[in-house]
C-alpha cells in the first residue's frame, strides 16, 4: 500500500508478515556486515549452505585483478549441490520440475527422477567421448531435455553453450565455431504459437561450416520428418535406451574456478561475446540471491517465465531453484497462446506462488486489459518479479494491482549476463518505488559517475559502475581476455563498467535509465529513453513505446518515438499531438518527441530488449545490419 513516510515520492511498504517471514529480513545489517568483510561473509555463506569435496584456501583472490577468483582451491560441482545432495534428504521425492507444453501436455520430475535422467544422459555423453573441459552446444526449445542436457554437461565437467532455440543459422554457426564444440544437442523442432520452429534444419545448415562437431544428438519433440546424417546424427531416445545410459554416473570433481558454461551476449555491435562463468562462485551467488530476494520456501512453486537459453533461465530456471531444493515450472509456449490468459491459467492450475518475468511481457499482457487475469484465482501469488529492462511505473502498478491484487511486493531486479545474478534489487523487506530497482544486493557497491569518473549528485544521471567484485561475476570473455579488460574495466580503472546509465535519488535508490547509448542529448540535456517511453506508455492509448535520438543540426538530437497502440485505438494526427503534449507534461517540454510513428510491433531480441539501433537505421533510411538476434 502506498503511503507517505521517511522516503520521498510514491512508496509501497511491505507488510509486517512479509518482513517477519523473509529469509533475509534485515537489509541494513547484512549489507553492512558484507561491506565490512566481503570475503568473510561470502565465505561463511559458501561453507554453511553448500557442500565441497575439498575446502578452499582463499575466498577472494584479487592479485590479478580484474581477473578475480573466488573460493580458490575449493573442489565442488554445481550439479552435486543442485541434485546429488538432495537424494539423502526428504526432498528426494519432492517435485523438482513441472513442465507444461504449449499443447497442454505435462511432465513432472521429482529430484530423484531428474537426477536419474541427468545421470543417464551424462553417461551417454561420456560414451560419445565428451570429457572435462569440452564444449557442447545446446540448441532447442523450452523442454525438459534442455535442462537435462545442461545439467548432464556440468555433471561430467563439460562446458555447455546454450544457443536460444530461435537464433538464425548465422548466429548458431558463429557460436559453434567460436566455442569449438565437438557435440551438439538439438531437437527436431519446437512449438511456438502453434507453429513448428525448424531447429534441426537450422542446425544442419549451421554445421555445414562447423567441422569441429562430430556428433549431433536429436530430441524428438514435434515429430515432423528431419534429415539424420549417417555417422553423425543420433536420436536422444535411442541413446537413452542403450546400456551406455547408465544411471550410476559419477559427478566430476571440479575446481571452483573451472568453467561451467559459455553464454553469448548478442550486443548491438561487433562479434557476440562469450561470457564465461565458473562452478564455485556462480553457484554461491545464484542460490543466495534467489533465496534472499524471492524468499523461496519449501512449500513454494516458483515460476521464472524466461527461457533457459538466456542468463535469466540459466540462473533462475535451471541452477538457482535446484540448488535451493525448490519446485520450479517450465512452460514451452507463448504467453498469449491460444488466448491472452494462458499465463494466468497456468499460474492458477499449478498454484504458482512466486512469478518472475520481463516488463515487455507485462506490458504485452496488460494491453489485453484486466478481464483476462480476473478470470483466474491468482490468490496463491505472494511475490512478483521483474527482469530484463527498467519497468515503467505504469506497468509496475498494473502488475502490482491486477496480478498481485495489491498484496505482492515486486522484486525489480537489475543484473546482466556478465554479472551472473542479481546486483541491484529489493529484498522482500525493502520499501518499493515503482520503476526503481531500489538498492544494491547486500555487499554489492555501486556508484553513478560523470564523464571524469566523479560521483554525480542526487537525481543526476551518469554511468552505473560496480566497485567491488562479486561471486557470480564473469571471469573473462572466452578466448579473448584483452577484450574482457577493454570492454568492462578500462573506462574507469578498478571499476566494472556496466554500460548502463542510472541516477541515484535522495534516498539512495537506484533508477536504471538504460544503456549508455540509449541516452539522448537534446540541446545539452541528457534524456533517458526509458523515461520518455514510460511517459508514453502511461497514456491510456499506448501499449508499448520505444524512442531513439536522431541527429538534428540545431539541437544535436531530436526524439523519434515508435508507439504500439492499445486494441481499438485509432492512429490519428490528433493523437500524435495529444501524446506529444502528454510527454511534455510528464517529463518536460524538452522531452517532446519531434516525430511519433505508430507501428504494430517493435524489433526486439529474444530476451525482450528493444533493438534501438534497428529503429535508428529505419528512421534514417540506413541498412539495418545483422538481424539474427531479433525475435521475428
Amino acid at each position: 500500500m502506498a503511503r507517505n513516510g521517511d522516503l520521498t515520492g510514491e512508496v509501497h511498504y511491505p507488510s509486517q508478515d512479509i518482513i517477519r517471514q523473509a529469509n533475509q529480513p534485515d537489509y541494513d545489517r547484512i549489507n553492512q556486515a558484507m561491506i565490512n568483510d566481503l570475503a568473510g561473509e561470502w565465505g561463511r555463506i559458501a561453507k554453511e549452505e553448500f557442500e565441497w569435496f575439498e575446502p578452499w584456501q582463499t575466498t577472494l583472490d584479487s592479485s590479478n585483478a580484474p581477473f578475480y577468483k573466488w573460493f580458490v582451491g575449493g573442489k565442488t560441482n554445481i550439479v552435486y549441490n543442485a541434485l546429488d545432495r538432495h537424494l539423502d534428504t526428504w526432498r528426494r521425492n519432492k517435485v523438482a520440475l513441472l513442465w507444461e507444453g504449449e499443447n497442454y501436455d505435462q511432465r513432472t520430475y521429482t529430484y530423484h527422477q531428474l537426477h536419474r535422467e541427468v545421470c543417464r544422459f551424462s553417461s551417454v555423453l561420456r560414451a560419445m567421448g565428451v570429457r572435462k573441459g569440452d564444449r557442447v552446444t545446446i540448441y532447442m526449445g523450452r523442454i525438459p531435455e534442455l535442462m537435462i542436457s545442461m545439467l548432464a554437461c556440468a555433471k561430467i565437467g563439460a562446458v555447455h553453450s546454450v544457443v536460444y532455440g530461435g537464433f538464425s543459422v548465422e548466429a548458431l554457426h558463429g557460436r559453434i565455431e567460436d566455442s569449438q564444440s565437438k557435440v551438439a544437442i538439438t531437437a527436431d523442432g519446437a512449438w511456438l504459437r502453434g507453429n513448428v520452429v525448424q531447429l534441426k534444419d537450422i542446425m544442419d545448415e549451421a554445421l555445414q561450416r562447423a567441422p569441429t562437431v562430430q556428433t549431433v544428438i536429436v530430441v524428438k519433440r514435434t515429430g515432423q520428418p528431419v534429415h539424420m546424417e549417417p555417422g553423425r546424427d543420433l536420436w536422444y531416445t535411442d541413446l537413452m535406451n542403450l546400456p551406455i545410459a547408465a544411471a550410476d554416473c559419477f559427478t566430476e570433481v571440479m575446481d571452483a574456478e573451472d568453467p561451467l558454461f559459455l553464454l553469448y551476449t548478442s550486443g548491438t555491435t561487433g562479434k557476440p561475446k562469450a561470457i564465461m562463468h565458473t562452478h564455485g562462485g556462480y553457484m554461491v551467488g545464484v542460490a543466495t540471491t534467489l533465496k534472499w530476494v524471492f524468499d523461496l520456501k519449501d512449500e513454494d512453486t516458483w515460476w521464472c517465465a524466461a527461457d533457459p537459453g538466456w542468463i535469466t533461465g540459466h540462473s533462475y530456471i535451471v541452477y538457482g531453484p535446484l540448488l535451493l531444493g525448490a519446485t520450479g515450472l517450465l512452460y514451452e509456449g507463448a504467453p498469449n497462446h491460444p488466448f491472452p490468459d494462458r499465463w494466468w491459467d497456468i499460474a492458477e492450475r499449478h498454484g504458482i506462488t512466486v512469478l518472475y518475468t520481463a516488463p515487455t511481457a507485462i506490458r504485452g499482457l496488460m494491453r489485453f486489459g484486466d478481464a483476462w487475469p480476473n478470470r483466474h484465482d491468482l490468490s496463491r501469488l505472494r511475490l512478483l518479479g521483474s527482469v530484463g529492462e527498467p519497468i515503467n511505473p505504469e506497468a509496475w502498478r498494473w502488475y502490482h494491482r491486477v496480478i498481485g491484487n495489491g498484496n505482492c511486493p515486486i522484486m525489480d531486479t537489475w543484473w546482466q549476463t556478465e554479472t551472473g545474478h542479481f546486483m541491484i534489487t529489493p529484498l522482500p523487506s525493502t520499501p518499493l518505488k515503482p520503476g526503481s530497482a531500489t538498492k544494491p544486493f547486500p555487499g554489492v557497491q555501486v556508484d553513478v559517475l560523470d564523464e571524469d569518473g566523479n560521483p554525480v549528485g542526487p537525481n543526476e544521471e551518469g554511468y552505473l559502475v560496480i566497485k567491488t567484485p562479486w561471486p557470480g561475476m564473469l571471469r573473462t570473455i572466452y578466448g579473448d581476455p584483452d577484450r574482457y579488460v577493454q570492454q568492462y574495466w578500462s573506462r574507469f580503472p578498478g571499476m566494472y563498467m556496466t554500460g548502463d546509465s542510472a541516477r541515484r535519488d535522495e534516498d539512495g535508490y537506484i533508477w536504471v535509465i538504460g544503456r549508455v547509448d540509449d541516452v539522448i542529448k537534446v540541446s545539452g540535456y541528457r534524456l533517458g529513453t526509458a523515461e520518455i517511453e514510460s511517459a508514453l506508455v502511461s497514456h491510456p492509448s499506448v501499449a508499448e513505446a520505444a524512442v531513439i535520438g536522431v541527429p538534428d543540426e540545431v539541437r544535436g538530437s531530436v526524439i523519434y518515438a515508435y508507439c504500439i497502440l492499445r486494441a481499438g485505438v485509432e492512429p490519428t494526427q490528433k493523437l500524435v499531438e495529444i501524446l506529444r503534449d502528454h510527454v511534455g507534461h510528464e517529463v518536460g517540454p524538452i522531452a517532446k518527441p519531434t516525430t511519433i510513428e505508430f507501428v504494430n510491433s517493435l524489433p526486439k531480441t529474444r530476451s525482450g530488449k528493444i533493438m534501438r539501433r534497428v529503429l535508428k537505421a529505419r528512421a534514417l533510411g540506413l541498412p539495418e545490419g545483422d538481424l539474427s538476434t531479433l525475435e521475428e
